[in-house]
């Protein structure tokens, strides 16, 4: 990655939404190139996909919780499965620790989080955290251009 294709990048990150002019007078290239530019990025798996960062409570969704979760490693095929189906795992990761997996979820109320505890449970204890602020959210990491 070159400097200009960095710049793409950390524009993009800060608006997905940006048109190819937008980018171009920022780069100072035209828009066939950054086009061209962006395409060989997502070729490359640089950039994944887009979306939009959406406000969970005004949607209705109130509670946001960090969930760890003891999945032994049998039940992992059986676990992954069942967790991709559930629409409120915003994210689940493989971590280290006492615990194999972290989840952040989001629920309408404390009762529809508890149900799904209940049902982790099946695959192991579970430690949960309800969110009450978050100071910094979801962001890309922003790449440094070289000299």
């Amino acid at each position: 990655m070159d400097n200009i294709d960095k710049q793409i990048v950390n524009i993009l990150q800060t608006n997905a939404r940006a048109s190819l002019k937008e980018i171009g007078e920022a780069t100072f290239l035209s828009s066939p190139a950054i086009s061209a530019r962006i395409a060989h990025l997502e070729r490359d798996g640089i950039i994944k996909d887009y979306g939009a960062n959406l406000n969970l409570q005004t949607l209705g969704y109130n509670i946001t919780a960090f969930i760890n979760l003891e999945v032994s490693p049998k039940q992992k095929p059986i676990f992954y499965p069942f967790v991709e189906k559930v629409p409120n795992v915003l994210e689940c990761n493989c971590v280290t620790g006492e615990y194999s997996m972290l989840l952040k979820v989001a629920y309408p109320t404390t009762n529809e989080l508890d149900t799904f505890i209940g049902e982790l449970q099946q695959f192991g204890k579970t430690y949960t955290q309800i969110v009450f602020s978050t100071s910094v959210g979801p962001r890309g990491i922003h790449l440094e251009e070289t000299d």
